[in-house]
């Protein structure tokens, strides 16, 4: 992970080329080794979620099954092909799939196609949302200098 840049409301910061995630490798334990995943959030100093991009060659898969306590995760499938399996329902993915799995779901994520499949998961605490939150948003009236 490099930085890009930084400023008193932002960070930015380079995770590579996703073909190049590969590179990485997650250690959860001696026992728990995830080739191709990284975990950004610290990196961006993100305060209200976690994500991670993860690569599954061909013929892998996440070898388990999880769930989370409190947290919702958005699965982005950004290339390649697979299965999703949630609570022991399988589907296909593809690049432009998105998957929500709500705590309690278990699930898991395998590569049955022949290319690399790349996703990006964003992880949150669940039920959170209200529609106040969707109106967060303020548009400024002053303009953009580039």
């Amino acid at each position: 992970m490099q930085t890009i840049a930084t400023g008193a409301n932002f960070s930015a910061i380079d995770a590579g080329k996703l073909n190049e995630l590969g590179d990485y490798l997650l250690e959860l334990g001696p026992e728990i080794k995830i080739p191709g995943k990284v975990f950004g959030g610290a990196a961006v100093g993100a305060t209200g979620g976690e994500f991670s991009f993860q690569s599954f060659l061909p013929g892998t898969e996440t070898g388990f099954l999880h769930t989370h306590k409190t947290h919702e995760e958005l699965y982005f499938f950004l290339a390649g092909s697979g299965e999703f399996q949630v609570d022991e329902k399988v589907f296909p993915v593809t690049e432009g799939s998105v998957v929500r799995v709500a705590p309690a779901g278990r699930r898991s994520v395998r590569n049955n196609g022949t290319a690399p499949l790349v996703m990006l998961c964003v992880q949150y605490r669940g039920n959170t949302f209200t529609a106040e939150d969707a109106a967060d948003g303020e548009i400024l009236n002053e303009a953009v200098k580039w």
